[in-house]
């Protein structure tokens, strides 16, 4: 009896609720927002059906809770409407749907700001307006909105400082501000802000909130009050300006699994603490001035990521760095070679390329590991040129030019050398949701303004998550004619989400900056257009640094999760002067005329050996005394 009351409760239940419609007053809200966003009138949209149905397209768009007025009555609690290609301002009339609990506008062309009277949704938990045109001063009104568990804007052009007033949204766990154009220092308010789960602090144009907040411009140094913020799992901070600090205090933090610390310019020893943070999976201290050795603790770590990347860290690096099958970067640092360091940078998943700037014997430490990567061949084997397709096989343009292949799939950390050339990736893409990253792109949209002979240079490119650096090896010094080839061929113009996308990433050749924030789309006008950066690059010492890194700026999930980073398709050094010494063709010639005349050396020494041990004079005795004991005599 007691099953079939029950099967009854819940029949009636779920047929009153099936009847139930929603509230007059919010239908007509609804068909006002509709018809303000351009939806209204399309068939996906019929207002003849109610929204709360799961007639037409409304139930993948508009969710709603009908348990009012005893199952009858239905509120709408969530809108979801991404990528729909919508351009206007963002209607005010949201406001008036006072249930809502999460509205999601992402990857659309919304401009203006955010109106205040949003403020008064009092049920509100999640904001996600990531990838539009909005712009304005942080909106301080948001502020008021307690209830608030999730705010996103990453991806606008909001500017100005963030205020501290944000201290009033106690309920955040997560707050997005990443590219936009933010600046000043890091609000102290952070410290209030004690239920934060992920805060990320990259380039705005200042410090940068994040529990997901990146490419801005923060200024530093880190505030100290980060330490009560003990509920954190994941902290990024990255690319900031300003003066010098110490590494912030962090031993609570122990709930941390991610931890970027990024060009912070953080000075001093690593605290030896950091290694007891056992839940760390991600650890990114690189391109800070830290010194002192890398901390015993670490051994500890269960990392599957580590970039200790260009520090002034000093000492030997630990066994364990070597033997792990985790990526590990230590390179571009200043620690100590001996006899039992490592023989080559071929290291698997270590990398430790101009690791190393001291040694008890030179002599025997490979050139990838000193410092600026020095040449030790001999002079006839210098080249002249070099021509590299990033990320791609081999392809001849013009039937003249060879580009060198470059197909090595790996890139968290490693080390490739094609010969005359290499190549040192640093960094994972966090938050893609893969757990291996794939470091070639490959086409996806129409090429434009690309001669046919050269396309193939373009249907490919190499990319790096933090850093990407090539070498050209064993160069004649002189100066020298670069060009970096590159075409977006990811963020597309067919596709309404990319739009909004931006990739922006700095360039250094011999470490001189050439292109800061540098956009392809902008200075191509457009996606899938190639476009050319030439220099004249002066080599010195016979080898040539070309390197690519993302300084936090630009989109991180537009079109998808963990697409930023720099790109690159193709490299071509070719030589101002014109050559004195011999060719790499020359030098195939030359060792196969050597070869021969030493082969003709060998056999001379060894005639004369054989002479000298009278060998040669006894076979000639025996030869001539044969002739005589045949010689007949008549008469």
């Amino acid at each position: 009896m007691f099953l079939i009351a029950f099967s009854l409760v819940l029949f009636l239940n779920f047929a009153f609720t099936r009847s139930a419609k929603l509230d007059t007053e919010e239908v007509k809200v609804m068909e006002v927002i509709w018809k303000k966003l351009g939806l209204a009138g399309k068939k996906e949209w019929d207002f003849d059906n109610d929204p709360c149905s799961d007639q037409g397209n409304w139930g993948l768009y508009v969710y709603c809770d009908c348990s009012f007025e005893l199952n009858t009555t239905c509120r709408v609690t969530e809108i979801v409407i991404t990528s729909h290609n919508v351009s206007t301002v963002l209607p005010s009339e949201f406001s008036k749907l006072l249930h809502l609990q999460l509205l999601d506008l992402s990857l659309n062309y919304f401009t203006g700001s955010i109106p205040s009277e949003w403020a008064t949704i009092l049920n509100l938990r999640s904001l996600l307006l990531r990838g539009n045109l909005l712009s304005g001063p942080f909106p301080i009104f948001l502020t008021r909105m307690t209830t608030l568990h999730v705010l996103s804007i990453e991806g606008n052009r909001f500017l100005g400082s963030v205020p501290e007033e944000i201290a009033n949204m106690k309920s955040l766990e997560r707050i997005d501000l990443s590219s936009n154009d933010f600046t000043g220092q890091l609000p102290v308010a952070l410290a209030k802000l004690t239920s934060l789960i992920v805060l990320r602090i990259k380039p705005c144009r200042g410090n940068y909130i994040e529990r997901h907040i990146q490419g801005c411009a923060f200024e530093g140094p880190i505030p100290s009050s980060i330490s009560v913020l003990t509920q954190l799992n994941d902290l990024r901070i990255s690319d900031f300006k300003g003066g010098p600090s110490t590494f912030p205090p962090m031993e609570n933090l122990t709930r941390l699994t991610t931890l970027v610390l990024r060009n912070c310019l953080i000075h001093g020893p690593i605290p030896n603490y950091v290694g007891y943070l056992r839940r760390l999976q991600n650890l990114d201290l690189s391109f800070n001035n830290l010194t002192g050795h890398i901390p015993s603790s670490f051994s500890y770590l269960a990392v599957e990521h580590m970039y200790l990347t260009k520090n002034n860290l000093t000492g030997h690096v630990p066994g364990w760095v070597f033997s792990s099958a985790k990526d590990m970067d230590v390179s571009c640092n200043h620690f100590n070679w001996d006899a039992s360091g490592p023989k080559t940078c071929e290291q698997r998943t270590t990398n430790v390329v101009e690791g190393y700037s001291s040694s008890t014997d030179k002599q025997d430490m490979h050139p990838c590991l000193r410092k600026d990567f020095p040449c030790t061949k001999s002079n006839a084997q210098l080249i002249h040129s070099l021509h590299i397709n990033c990320g791609g096989k081999e392809v001849t343009i013009n039937n003249t030019i060879k580009y060198e292949a470059d197909t090595e799939i790996q890139g968290a950390s490693v080390y490739y050398n094609g010969g005359y050339w290499a190549f040192s990736s640093t960094g994972n893409f966090l938050d893609d949701g893969h757990d291996s990253d794939s470091f070639i792109l490959s086409n996806t949209s129409i090429l434009h303004n690309i001669s046919t002979f050269d396309t193939a240079l373009y249907t490919t490119a190499r990319r790096a998550a933090i850093s990407l650096t090539y070498y050209g090896l064993c160069l004649m010094n002189g100066n020298y004619t670069v060009q970096l080839h590159f075409a977006e061929i990811v963020l597309t113009q067919y596709d309404s989400s990319n739009i909004v996308g931006k990739r922006a990433f700095n360039v250094y050749v011999q470490g001189e900056l050439k292109l800061n924030d540098f956009d392809i789309v902008k200075e191509a006008g457009g996606t899938g257009r190639a476009v050319i950066k030439t220099y004249t690059v002066n080599v010195k010492n016979n080898t040539l640094k070309i390197q690519l890194y993302w300084a936090g700026k630009g989109t991180t999930s537009i079109p998808f999760r963990g697409n930023y980073g720099p790109i690159i398709s193709a490299i071509s050094v070719e030589p101002n002067f014109r050559p004195t010494l011999k060719s790499r063709k020359r030098i195939k010639v030359d060792l196969i005329i050597a070869g021969i005349i030493g082969g003709l050396i060998l056999v001379s020494v060894i005639i004369i050996y054989l002479w000298k041990k009278g060998y040669i004079m006894r076979k000639i005795q025996r030869m001539e005394a044969g002739e005589m004991s045949h010689t007949t005599s008549f008469s």
